[in-house]
């Protein structure tokens, strides 16, 4: 059991599902982070829910940033950080342009509750975020 922590959360891996079970558990925790800030901005601060999908996702993606390059795609292919935090932040915009249009046609079109639309775009957007980094960070296919 010891043997198997160490491979999952310690190690460095390049294997895709080692890989994937980090990433979730990491953008479980940035959904959290990115989750509760959107749920307050609407309800508390009475922001419209695409405006603090974006506040919230800005402030998400500097956690997600950190625990994905240190521990997810941790052997990396890019020297220069800058360029790479560069790189997570245009996958993550993506992502986040992504999640803007399905929230929109959840929530206004489908009428579908602010809070459900988040969680299923969040799900949708999780496999484009994992892919496009596996590839940048790591030049490995899926």
């Amino acid at each position: 059991m010891k043997k198997l922590a160490k491979k999952l959360f310690v190690d460095k891996t390049d294997h895709v599902f080692l890989q994937f079970f980090r990433f979730i558990f990491v953008g479980g925790t940035a959904f959290l982070i990115d989750f509760f800030i959107y749920f307050a901005l609407v309800e508390f601060a009475h922001i419209n829910y695409l405006i603090a999908a974006t506040i919230a996702f800005f402030i998400s993606v500097l956690a997600n940033y950190y625990l994905s390059t240190s521990w997810v795609f941790n052997q990396t292919q890019i020297e220069n950080k800058a360029l790479e935090f560069n790189v997570f932040l245009a996958i993550s915009i993506v992502g986040w342009i992504f999640t803007e249009i399905l929230l929109y046609v959840f929530t206004d079109l489908c009428s579908i509750n602010y809070l459900w639309s988040k969680i299923i775009a969040s799900i949708l957007v999780l496999f484009w975020n994992f892919s496009a980094r596996r590839v940048m960070f790591y030049g490995k296919k899926i």
